[in-house]
């Protein structure tokens, strides 16, 4: 059984008006919205059940989920504006007890070939590596040899990195549970300032194996900004 985790707390204070009363991730792409389209993805792609994060708006989360064909959990995080997303990850994770997990930033837009590729059967993880594009200074850089991830952090210089990590990882059963103790262990030590990626090299230090997937050679974009959305919008429009 596969459940989907999706970090939707934040606020999108970049994209208002549009977000003045709702979270980024229900911002329109024209026929649908991007939690929407990643719903769609994730149901096709044989994911189970949902656990979303919620946080700004999160009235306006439960609406859109309404009727979800899926099963949806929601878990919410009171202090969406004074924490980094490790806190949403926290309590998303708290409320899967077996089996795999695929977890997805909820700005994030990507075609139906990206998935498939994600999603394995075993005891390892994945994530996915824009390893295409220039990586920019500020993005979540992934390091890596073999294959394999040896690091995550904005602080990587470009040169030593793989590529972008696009803010979609799976964990198999086990890695989940290893994720989960390691996510609780930062926060019960008070660590809610970090971001997820920076506990993954906890994760890798207790054994988990992280497989690095390329997938620069699919259209995805992170949506941040007007200039994002319109990628966003133009992306669908051209791969639907």
């Amino acid at each position: 059984m596969t459940t989907a985790i999706l970090l939707v707390a934040g606020v999108g204070s970049r994209l208002r008006p549009l977000t003045d009363h709702r979270p980024k991730c229900l911002v329109s792409l024209g026929e649908e919205t991007i939690l929407a389209r990643q719903v769609r993805l994730l149901s096709a792609a044989g994911v189970t059940r949902l656990v979303l994060s919620t946080g700004y708006a999160a009235e306006a989360v439960h609406a859109a989920l309404a009727g979800c064909p899926l099963p949806v959990t929601f878990v919410h995080n009171p202090d969406y504006a004074t924490t980094q997303n490790i806190v949403s990850l926290h309590r998303a994770l708290g409320a899967v007890t077996d089996g795999d997990v695929v977890k997805l930033d909820g700005d994030v837009v990507f075609t139906g070939a990206l998935l498939p590729r994600v999603l394995r059967r075993s005891d390892g993880a994945v994530v996915a590596v824009d390893d295409r594009q220039p990586v920019r200074d500020e993005a979540m850089k992934v390091s890596a040899r073999g294959g394999v991830a040896e690091r995550f952090g904005k602080g990587i210089a470009p040169a030593e990195a793989m590529g972008e990590s696009i803010g979609v990882e799976w964990f198999g059963e086990r890695a989940r549970e290893t994720l989960s103790a390691a996510v609780a262990s930062a926060v019960n030590a008070g660590r809610t300032d970090l971001y997820y990626e920076d506990v993954y090299a906890d994760v890798v230090a207790r054994g988990v194996r992280m497989a690095c997937v390329g997938v620069g050679d699919l259209p995805w974009t992170e949506v941040d900004d007007p200039a994002d959305l319109a990628r966003a919008v133009d992306l669908v429009r051209s791969a639907g």
